[in-house]
């Protein structure tokens, strides 16, 4: 034991999160692996629905709590009592804007500039950002929407930005008409970043619903990776992974050596975005040609559901000489090749991503026969689907 460092005692934690987020489940999951790893002597509080209701006198009476400071009101109580606390939220422009208690942050600047650095390695110029209002009493979306301003305002273009309404059941639809005006009124080939995966959520069925084609059109990507939602749009959404374990681990490091008696410095601890996750949304190819552009629209709405090169030139309203020739000028392929490969990348993305049995996979790709699905990974592959799928999972274990 070090000089001056006090012996490791029996502590009563109090873990104080909403963890019907996918960013406070994962963050409660890296305060586990310190736990579990330091094999430290906690007594671990967290309410049965992983939500906070109020400050009670069995938390109060604890040894030390960690919480989620993007929660302005907890936030406010918490800094205000003597025990050790350590919180967790976004990070700030201005120092002078961090609790007064030992603090874990997601860096916000660095998660909007990753999502610009995917947008502009696939070539796109054009940026643009969806928000949240004021309104809606998040700090960290108001710190996302003025990094954005900060890192678009030397570009060629000038980034463009819109906030959008706070949204529930009886504003939806509102919500969703004045997206569309603004979606209408941004130029082809912009690249939106959404300050959540939520928000992207809402450009990409905006967009299908007013027929502007993501990515051939305009690109998207979130911020989160949040799984839970991430089948409930057409397109697959390209989104930044953010540091949520590492974050919860760096706080359940930083409340040890409070309670052992550690020196910890009263600077922010600032957590690094992991990764982007790239998938369709973001899949941009530049594509001049309206009609080619309305084309992959509705090639990737209906490839699956077994869409014919003639459906797509009755969609576009052409021949196939004139529609076969703009695809080899635009794309380097024909029409029939597109329709094959996005029927592939699809059934491809499940065996990755899903359970869902082969003899499914092929159904609602659009396969006749689980057998030709088959024939056709062999010849994309050179393994069958089940082998392809069995090396895959390995390669997530490893």
């Amino acid at each position: 034991m070090k000089k001056n460092e006090a012996p490791a005692r029996h502590a009563r934690i109090s873990l104080l999160f909403n963890a019907n987020k996918a960013y406070d489940r994962q963050i409660i999951e890296g305060i586990g692996e310190y736990f579990y790893a330091s094999q430290c002597d906690w007594d671990i509080y967290i309410e049965e629905d992983f939500s906070v209701h109020h400050l009670n006198e069995n938390i109060l009476s604890g040894s030390g709590i960690i919480a989620d400071f993007d929660d302005a009101q907890l936030a406010a109580q918490l800094s205000q009592i003597a025990m050790p606390v350590v919180g967790v939220g976004g990070s700030y422009s201005n120092r002078e804007d961090y609790p007064g208690v030992s603090y874990v942050a997601t860096d916000n600047e660095a998660l909007v500039a990753a999502a610009l650095h995917h947008l502009t390695e696939k070539g796109i110029e054009r940026f643009a950002f969806f928000g949240l209002p004021a309104e809606a009493g998040k700090r960290w979306a108001q710190e996302r929407a003025a990094a954005f301003r900060r890192l678009t305002c030397d570009m060629a273009f000038p980034g463009m930005l819109y906030e959008g309404m706070v949204t529930d059941s009886n504003t939806w639809e509102t919500a969703q008409q004045k997206l569309a005006e603004w979606l209408h009124s941004l130029p082809a080939h912009t690249g939106i970043v959404a300050v959540t995966d939520a928000r992207a959520r809402h450009i990409l069925q905006t967009c299908e619903h007013i027929g502007i084609a993501v990515p051939e059109s305009l690109c998207v990507i979130g911020i989160d990776n949040e799984e839970l939602t991430r089948y409930l749009s057409r397109i697959s959404l390209s989104s930044v992974v953010q540091g949520t374990r590492r974050m919860g681990f760096e706080a359940a490091r930083l409340l040890d050596n409070l309670l052992s008696g550690r020196r910890v410095s009263s600077e922010p601890v600032i957590v690094a975005p992991e990764s982007v996750i790239a998938r369709q949304s973001t899949d941009y190819r530049s594509i001049i040609d309206a009609m080619v552009v309305k084309a992959m629209g509705f090639i990737r709405k209906n490839a699956c559901r077994g869409a014919t090169v003639e459906q797509v030139l009755e969609a576009v309203g052409t021949s196939r000489s004139n529609l076969d020739k703009k695809f080899m000028t635009e794309l380097g392929t024909t029409i029939h090749k597109v329709i094959q490969d996005e029927k592939f990348a699809r059934a491809k993305e499940l065996l990755e991503t899903t359970s869902l049995p082969v003899a499914e996979i092929s159904r609602l790709c659009g396969y006749s026969t689980p057998q030709y699905f088959c024939t056709v990974s062999r010849q994309n592959l050179a393994m069958t689907p089940i082998k392809y799928r069995s090396s895959r999972n390995g390669m997530t274990r490893a």
